[in-house]
Protein backbone atom coordinates (compact mmCIF):
# COMPACT_ATOMS: atom_id res chain seq x y z
CA UNK A 1 0.00 0.00 0.00
CA UNK A 2 1.51 3.80 -0.81
CA UNK A 3 2.84 4.94 2.84
CA UNK A 4 0.15 8.25 3.08
CA UNK A 5 -2.60 6.35 1.98
CA UNK A 6 -1.66 3.35 4.92
CA UNK A 7 -1.30 6.23 7.33
CA UNK A 8 -4.62 7.56 6.54
CA UNK A 9 -7.03 4.78 6.79
CA UNK A 10 -5.11 2.67 9.43
CA UNK A 11 -7.24 2.33 12.47
CA UNK A 12 -7.75 0.43 15.36
CA UNK A 13 -9.49 -2.92 15.12
CA UNK A 14 -11.86 -4.20 17.46
CA UNK A 15 -12.99 -6.71 15.86
CA UNK A 16 -11.33 -10.20 14.85
CA UNK A 17 -12.40 -13.63 13.52
CA UNK A 18 -11.13 -15.52 16.03
CA UNK A 19 -11.12 -18.94 13.88
CA UNK A 20 -8.86 -17.05 11.04
CA UNK A 21 -5.02 -17.47 12.75
CA UNK A 22 -2.63 -15.48 10.51
CA UNK A 23 0.47 -17.27 8.97
CA UNK A 24 3.75 -17.66 10.38
CA UNK A 25 5.27 -15.38 6.90
CA UNK A 26 2.73 -12.59 7.63
CA UNK A 27 3.50 -12.49 11.70
CA UNK A 28 7.37 -12.45 10.49
CA UNK A 29 6.80 -9.81 8.27
CA UNK A 30 4.99 -8.14 11.20
CA UNK A 31 7.59 -8.62 13.40
CA UNK A 32 10.51 -7.64 11.29
CA UNK A 33 9.08 -3.87 10.59
CA UNK A 34 9.73 -3.76 14.79
CA UNK A 35 12.86 -4.90 14.73
CA UNK A 36 14.00 -2.91 12.20
CA UNK A 37 12.47 0.31 14.24
CA UNK A 38 14.98 3.05 14.77
CA UNK A 39 15.56 3.37 18.50
CA UNK A 40 18.26 5.62 20.83
CA UNK A 41 22.17 4.76 19.61
CA UNK A 42 20.62 1.79 17.92
CA UNK A 43 19.93 -0.46 21.18
CA UNK A 44 16.52 -2.03 20.33
CA UNK A 45 15.82 -2.20 24.30
CA UNK A 46 12.61 -4.67 23.59
CA UNK A 47 11.07 -7.93 23.04
CA UNK A 48 8.26 -8.90 20.99
CA UNK A 49 6.54 -11.82 22.73
CA UNK A 50 3.89 -13.90 20.39
CA UNK A 51 1.18 -15.24 21.54
CA UNK A 52 -1.04 -18.18 19.94
CA UNK A 53 -0.98 -21.00 21.67
CA UNK A 54 -4.14 -21.41 23.33
CA UNK A 55 -3.30 -21.90 27.01
CA UNK A 56 -1.14 -18.93 27.08
CA UNK A 57 -3.68 -16.74 25.26
CA UNK A 58 -6.57 -17.45 27.63
CA UNK A 59 -3.66 -16.40 30.35
CA UNK A 60 -2.83 -13.23 28.93
CA UNK A 61 -6.16 -12.67 27.65
CA UNK A 62 -7.25 -12.41 31.23
CA UNK A 63 -5.29 -9.07 31.81
CA UNK A 64 -7.73 -6.93 29.74
CA UNK A 65 -11.60 -7.44 30.27
CA UNK A 66 -13.13 -6.19 26.90
CA UNK A 67 -14.86 -8.72 25.89
CA UNK A 68 -13.67 -8.13 22.08
CA UNK A 69 -10.01 -8.71 22.89
CA UNK A 70 -11.24 -12.40 23.63
CA UNK A 71 -11.45 -13.29 19.43
CA UNK A 72 -8.02 -12.35 19.04
CA UNK A 73 -6.12 -15.21 17.23
CA UNK A 74 -2.91 -14.02 18.39
CA UNK A 75 -1.25 -11.26 20.70
CA UNK A 76 2.16 -9.71 20.38
CA UNK A 77 3.35 -8.13 23.93
CA UNK A 78 6.16 -5.76 23.89
CA UNK A 79 8.23 -5.45 26.74
CA UNK A 80 11.09 -3.48 27.11
CA UNK A 81 14.53 -3.98 28.82
CA UNK A 82 14.88 -0.70 30.47
CA UNK A 83 18.40 -1.10 31.84
CA UNK A 84 19.42 -1.51 27.75
CA UNK A 85 18.08 1.54 26.37
CA UNK A 86 20.25 4.96 25.82
CA UNK A 87 20.25 7.04 28.90
CA UNK A 88 20.90 10.79 28.17
CA UNK A 89 23.72 12.01 30.30
CA UNK A 90 22.78 15.77 31.36
CA UNK A 91 19.07 14.69 32.93
CA UNK A 92 19.31 10.79 33.30
CA UNK A 93 16.60 10.47 30.96
CA UNK A 94 15.91 6.88 29.49
CA UNK A 95 14.64 6.26 25.86
CA UNK A 96 12.97 2.96 26.51
CA UNK A 97 9.50 4.56 26.43
CA UNK A 98 10.06 6.73 22.70
CA UNK A 99 11.83 3.50 21.68
CA UNK A 100 8.99 1.25 21.69
CA UNK A 101 6.81 3.65 21.30
CA UNK A 102 8.70 3.85 17.69
CA UNK A 103 8.65 -0.29 17.32
CA UNK A 104 4.76 -0.11 18.31
CA UNK A 105 3.80 2.11 15.79
CA UNK A 106 6.22 -0.02 12.40
CA UNK A 107 4.11 -3.18 14.08
CA UNK A 108 0.99 -1.73 13.67
CA UNK A 109 1.49 -0.08 10.00
CA UNK A 110 3.30 -3.21 9.02
CA UNK A 111 -0.03 -5.21 10.08
CA UNK A 112 -2.06 -2.55 8.39
CA UNK A 113 0.22 -3.27 5.16
CA UNK A 114 -0.29 -6.71 5.59
CA UNK A 115 -4.68 -6.66 5.76
CA UNK A 116 -4.24 -7.46 9.41
CA UNK A 117 -6.05 -5.87 12.03
CA UNK A 118 -4.46 -4.65 15.26
CA UNK A 119 -4.76 -2.23 18.50
CA UNK A 120 -2.71 -0.97 20.67
CA UNK A 121 -3.77 -1.87 24.08
CA UNK A 122 -1.86 0.07 27.57
CA UNK A 123 -5.10 -0.74 30.05
CA UNK A 124 -4.08 -4.37 30.49
CA UNK A 125 -2.95 -5.40 33.89
CA UNK A 126 0.77 -5.61 34.38
CA UNK A 127 0.61 -7.42 37.94
CA UNK A 128 -0.79 -10.25 35.74
CA UNK A 129 1.28 -10.17 32.98
CA UNK A 130 4.23 -10.35 34.95
CA UNK A 131 2.89 -13.25 36.32
CA UNK A 132 1.36 -15.13 33.24
CA UNK A 133 4.94 -14.36 31.40
CA UNK A 134 7.43 -14.86 34.33
CA UNK A 135 9.22 -11.33 33.35
CA UNK A 136 12.23 -10.71 35.00
CA UNK A 137 12.33 -7.20 37.87
CA UNK A 138 13.71 -5.12 34.69
CA UNK A 139 11.34 -6.41 32.10
CA UNK A 140 8.26 -4.05 31.56
CA UNK A 141 5.42 -4.78 29.65
CA UNK A 142 4.73 -1.79 27.81
CA UNK A 143 2.13 -2.41 25.37
CA UNK A 144 -0.14 -5.48 24.13
CA UNK A 145 -1.16 -5.69 20.38
CA UNK A 146 -3.97 -7.60 19.61
CA UNK A 147 -4.03 -8.99 16.01
CA UNK A 148 -6.30 -10.92 13.52
CA UNK A 149 -8.41 -10.96 10.81
CA UNK A 150 -11.50 -8.57 10.82
CA UNK A 151 -14.59 -10.52 11.46
CA UNK A 152 -17.00 -10.95 8.47
CA UNK A 153 -18.82 -7.98 8.25
CA UNK A 154 -16.61 -5.67 9.48
CA UNK A 155 -16.25 -2.01 7.73
CA UNK A 156 -13.22 1.06 9.11
CA UNK A 157 -15.04 3.91 9.99
CA UNK A 158 -14.28 6.08 6.67
CA UNK A 159 -14.17 9.59 8.66
CA UNK A 160 -10.53 10.02 10.79
CA UNK A 161 -11.26 12.63 13.41
CA UNK A 162 -7.79 14.53 14.07
CA UNK A 163 -6.92 18.20 14.69
CA UNK A 164 -6.00 19.99 11.86
CA UNK A 165 -2.19 21.10 11.42
CA UNK A 166 -3.14 24.71 12.59
CA UNK A 167 -3.56 23.49 15.65
CA UNK A 168 -0.42 21.44 16.07
CA UNK A 169 1.98 23.03 14.10
CA UNK A 170 4.06 26.21 15.38
CA UNK A 171 6.58 27.29 12.82
CA UNK A 172 9.44 29.59 14.70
Amino acid sequence: MEFTELIRTRESVRSFDPLRPLPKDVIERILDAGRLAPSACNYQPWKFLVISSPAMLEKVKSSYKREWFKDAPQIIVVVGLKEMAWVRSFDGYNSIETDIAIAMTHLILAAENEGIGACWVAAYDPAILNEVLNLEVNQIVFSIMPLGYSKPGFKKNSLKRRKPLSDIVGYL
